[in-house]
C-alpha cells in the first residue's frame, strides 16, 4: 500500500516537471510576430503579408496572433472583440502592435500618436496613421492635411466608422 502511494506521488511530480515549463513557455509573449503568407485579417479576409508596411498585430495571453492589414481593421477588431473572437476580453490580450509608418518597424500601439484624416491611404483605405512621435504626428498631420491625431485610447468605433 505504501509503495502505491509513493509510486503515484512520483507519477504525480514527474507530470508537474514536465508540464510546468510548456506551460509557461506558452504564455511567454516574445514581442511582435511576422505574419506568415496564410495569415489573413480576420476583418476584411485580406492576405497580411502583402501589406508590411501597414501590418497590425494583436496578441493574446495564449499565444494567438491576430493579424491585421492596418490600424483601422485592428481597431475594428478590438472594439468589438466578441464579433471577431468570441470568448476573448480585452483582458486576455498580451500586447498590441502597430507598423510606424517612417520606420516601418513594430511599435507597441499604446504608445503610439494616431493621426486620423490624412490624404495618405492603406491598403482599405482611409486609416489611421501610427507613428512613435508626437513631433513627427504633428509634422505628419500638417504635411498630411490630417484633421487630428488621437492616443490609442482615445480612438472610438464613431473615429473608425468616420474612416469608412
Amino acid at each position: 500500500m505504501r509503495q502505491n502511494k509513493m509510486t503515484g506521488r512520483i507519477i504525480i511530480w514527474v507530470m508537474v516537471a514536465i508540464l510546468l515549463p510548456a506551460i509557461t513557455l506558452q504564455a511567454e509573449i516574445k514581442g511582435p510576430q511576422q505574419p506568415s503568407n496564410k495569415d489573413k485579417c480576420p476583418v476584411c479576409g485580406m492576405f497580411v503579408y502583402k501589406y508590411p508596411d501597414w501590418t497590425a498585430q494583436i496578441i493574446f495571453k495564449d499565444g494567438a496572433v491576430a493579424f491585421f492589414d492596418g490600424c483601422k481593421d485592428l481597431f475594428k477588431f478590438y472594439l468589438n472583440l466578441n464579433k471577431y473572437k468570441p470568448g476573448k476580453k480585452i483582458d486576455d490580450i498580451a500586447a498590441i502592435y502597430v507598423t510606424e509608418y517612417y520606420d516601418m518597424k513594430s511599435i507597441p500601439a499604446a504608445d503610439s500618436y494616431f493621426v486620423v484624416g490624412s490624404g495618405i491611404y492603406g491598403p482599405m483605405g482611409h486609416e489611421l496613421i501610427p507613428l512613435a512621435a508626437k513631433k513627427d504626428a504633428e509634422t505628419f498631420k500638417i504635411d498630411h492635411n490630417g484633421k487630428g491625431i488621437l492616443r490609442f485610447e482615445e480612438i472610438t468605433r464613431k473615429v473608425i466608422d468616420g474612416l469608412d
